[in-house]
């Protein structure tokens, strides 16, 4: 679901597949366009495995239904009419929307506010949301204004439904696609596929080996906005990936620059020098949430965090006209080893 501009900075890099008679293997692939920006699919193909055709109608099946669930672009969409519905209103919805409302409601009380789902009237505000009519700085009483109208606490789900005390927008485009990667691996599985890459609108996971037993790699890119610049090259096994950056989506005033990430507990776009953040996690869903968490925190508060909780994060920070990386704890460990520069 997140916009085009919004595409988050990881590059799937990987060889050409290897087709050739050394192999009864091979690797299969297809993507398209979804959620304002594009999906890939790569997958080793055996003889337990469907062909190329099924496996693609399954997973556009799944992006389908997400994007007519989730899609705040979409006037239809399940969570448009959540978002128009009046304060005081449930509404009864599939239990993947539920869930992420459910994981988005613990990263916000684990961060204490640092991330949340119901930032669209900022958003709008800010000129980053759907319902955006212009880029400009808003004043401090509409920031105000808009506050009144988002956090966590304003909605409670009872059992099927989810409902809402105030007039509250709901916006599941900081954790949808990891969500969607995930969703579309669970079908690949039951499907027999066990090596595959997924990717949505940047999001990734990959498991498994190629044919020739080569790794899966991707390369997180340098945080720039002229040019794609592979920062690191990963090697991927049962992981999840995401990257949130502040440098492809922004907007300049008075030689202010004002990035679309939004802290809450502000309502304006965060000021400080953290460029990119990377987040690995075995649920791709999670690693979403995180990477956004870790982007309002900071660089400081940032890796603090990822400290205290273990997760696995490579932060590059501004530094005059060039970037320092940082690497937490955990992030180490997970690629200490078959890590290329």
């Amino acid at each position: 679901m997140k916009h085009a501009v919004l595409q988050p900075v990881i590059a799937v890099a990987l060889a050409a597949a290897l087709t050739g008679c050394w192999f009864s293997d091979r690797v299969e692939e297809f993507g398209g366009p979804t959620m304002g920006s594009t999906y890939s699919v790569k997958y080793v193909h055996t003889d337990a495995t469907p062909d190329v055709d099924k496996v693609r109608a399954e997973t556009e099946a799944i992006l389908a239904e997400v994007d007519q669930q989730m899609s705040t672009y979409r006037d239809d969409s399940l969570i448009s009419q959540f978002n128009k519905a009046p304060a005081g209103s449930c509404m009864k919805l599939p239990e993947g929307m539920l869930e992420l409302v459910r994981s988005g409601s613990k990263l916000s009380d684990d961060s204490n506010g640092a991330f949340d789902l119901t930032l669209e009237p900022l958003l709008n505000l800010w000129g980053f949301g759907p319902q955006a009519r212009v880029e400009k700085v808003p004043s401090a009483e509409q920031i105000a204004e808009a506050r009144r109208h988002i956090g966590h606490q304003h909605l409670r789900i009872d059992e099927q439904s989810l409902c809402k005390d105030v007039d509250i927008q709901l916006d599941l485009n900081s954790i949808a696609a990891g969500y969607t990667v995930d969703r579309i691996i669970s079908r690949l599985r039951e499907l027999g596929i066990s090596s595959y890459l997924v990717e949505a609108t940047g999001e990734l996971k990959a498991a498994g080996k190629k044919p020739d037993g080569e790794p899966w790699r991707i390369a997180i890119e340098a945080p720039r906005d002229d040019e794609r610049v592979s920062q690191k090259i990963l090697q991927l096994d049962g992981y999840g990936i995401s990257t949130s950056g502040d440098y492809r989506n922004y907007f300049e005033e008075n030689g202010v620059r004002y990035s679309h990430t939004i802290d809450p507990l502000t309502g304006a776009p965060i000021t400080h020098k953290l460029a990119s953040v990377t987040v690995a996690n075995e649920s791709t869903q999670l690693a979403d949430g995180l990477s956004t968490l870790l982007m309002v925190l900071g660089p400081e508060r940032g890796m603090a965090y990822a400290k205290q909780a273990n997760i696995a994060a490579f932060f590059v920070t501004h530094e005059g006209k060039a970037f320092v990386t940082h690497s937490s704890p955990a992030f180490e460990q997970l690629f200490a080893a078959g890590e290329e520069q």
